[in-house]
């Protein structure tokens, strides 16, 4: 019978700050790296346990009940090497407080996959979820219809970072006048995060809004977790730098959640600077493979076809939870292998009913600057037409076919206010409507519920009796 075999260590005066991992194997004559777990103890005491494998290779897949928020806030997202379970904080109940989070993995390293789990977790928790997927909608395609809103462009999230922040305001003057200093779930609003994937690529230097996503984070960090207003943020873990500057990210990632996956040297070197890991503490490395024997082959001798499988996907460190030096692996989020379409264990993680929420009306937080600056490109492009039909006997220029709208970057009751004629539709025919204009596919709940929704805004009229959904005069 195989056993994990543990040596309880004596350490220096303040812990091991820094210990060469391949020298403690061969020391143990331990060839699989994996297999042997180093954690600094409390005080002058370290454990290194020797598994017979390695304790995270093989993982359950993560259940509905794991991501129900508890009554402390927290959701399950999998285990430490040990068994104990990896929570992360949604909400504190003491203080009233959202959170403020970042995921942080190298491309394969399993961090889409944990966004999908923190969305799914937000949506059975009841938690208003406003998501900004920057791979043009790619990294979490299942979310589409999941979320109150949905972006996929950087001046979308530019957008709806502005509509989280003008939110976070209207609490804090609805709650002052109220005399209330903290933030209750439902009392009278719902927790809501605002969550960006990818976003190196808003916050990356050259990136065309970066100074003002930097801003926009910030300020959600700083005084949006008291009224109930979180941000998440998601990036490739290259340079804190390339992420709006380390200034912005130190201030508000040291008192939140902060997952650490598969990295890069440079990255490790920015988060020991930041003070997000202390200085010297020591982290076993996430190799892309896990498992791997280091040797030499003899002639001949036949390659492992599985040799090369990428199979550290999910392993992290939770930097700021309790055992930040613990290795942890999430569940197995979705299916294994790449599917055709949307995964269906995923949707099903998701469930049938409409997302909590209402959408953020975008266009409310676009500038005059920028109404004009589109107006003066239109301009612009008239003359340029004019100029090109302006010789040969001065025929006039042909007109400019109106640009049709962006449906993939519309929301459903965008859509629905776009397809609906001044004499209405039945909700069957919106229904087909819908799925034929070549956005993302609408369910039968989440249109109902947006119809109802609308229809409390004044935006649809109320219901006649003849069965038809019909825009108000006004649209």
């Amino acid at each position: 019978m195989s056993v994990v075999k543990e040596y309880v260590l004596r350490t220096p005066p303040g812990g091991v700050k820094r210990y060469d991992h391949d020298a403690l194997c061969d020391l143990l004559e331990v060839d699989d790296r994996s297999r042997v777990i180093f954690e600094q103890g409390v005080g002058r005491e370290a454990i290194v346990r020797v598994y017979p494998s390695n304790p995270l290779m093989t993982m359950r897949e993560i259940s509905v009940d794991d991501l129900l928020m508890d009554e402390r806030g927290y959701v399950t997202l999998g285990v430490y090497y040990d068994g104990s379970p990896l929570r992360f904080r949604l909400f504190d109940p003491r203080t009233g407080n959202a959170q403020r989070g970042a995921v942080f993995g190298t491309t394969g390293a399993g961090k889409s996959r944990l966004v999908q789990a923190i969305l799914a977790a937000c949506k059975r928790s009841g938690i208003v979820v406003h998501l900004a997927d920057l791979k043009n909608g790619q990294s979490v395609p299942e979310a589409a219809d999941h979320v109150a809103t949905r972006v996929t462009t950087q001046y979308e999230t530019i957008l709806l970072l502005r509509g989280l922040v003008a939110e976070a305001e209207r609490r804090m003057k609805a709650y002052a006048a109220l005399g209330r200093s903290g933030f209750v779930i439902g009392d009278p609003d719902p927790l809501m995060y605002g969550i960006v994937d990818e976003a190196n690529r808003l916050l990356e230097k050259g990136a065309p809004f970066r100074d003002e996503a930097a801003r926009l984070i910030k300020e959600l960090g700083r005084t949006g977790r008291s009224v109930g207003v979180g941000i998440i943020i998601a990036a490739q873990a290259g340079h804190l730098d390339e992420l709006g500057g380390s200034d912005t990210l130190r201030a508000m990632l040291k008192e939140g959640e902060v997952i650490l996956l598969r990295w890069s040297s440079g990255m490790m070197q920015q988060l020991v600077g930041d003070g997000l890991i202390p200085r010297g503490e020591a982290l076993q490395p996430i190799l892309k493979v896990v498992g791997r024997v280091r040797r030499i082959r003899r002639f001949n001798e036949p390659v492992s076809e599985d040799d090369d499988d990428v199979n550290s996907q999910g392993m992290l460190y939770h930097l700021t939870g309790p055992r930040p030096t613990s290795m942890a692996r999430t569940y197995t989020v979705g299916s294994i292998a790449p599917c055709r379409g949307h995964d269906p264990l995923i949707l099903a993680l998701y469930g049938d009913s409409a997302p909590p929420g209402e959408a953020i009306d975008l266009m409310a937080y676009v500038t005059e600057k920028e109404i004009q600056a589109l107006h003066d490109a239109d301009a612009a492009a008239d003359a340029a037409d004019a100029d090109d039909g302006g010789g040969g006997g001065g025929a006039a220029a042909p007109p400019r076919e109106a640009p049709q709208p962006d449906v993939t970057a519309m929301t459903t009751a965008q859509r629905i206010l776009a397809a609906l004629p001044p004499g209405g539709m039945t909700e069957a025919e919106l229904l087909a409507a819908l799925n034929d204009d070549g956005g993302r596919e609408v369910r039968r709940g989440t249109l109902r519920t947006t119809i109802s929704n609308l229809r409390n805004q004044g935006q649809l009229a109320r219901p006649d009796g003849t069965g038809r959904v019909t825009p108000t005069p006004a649209h």
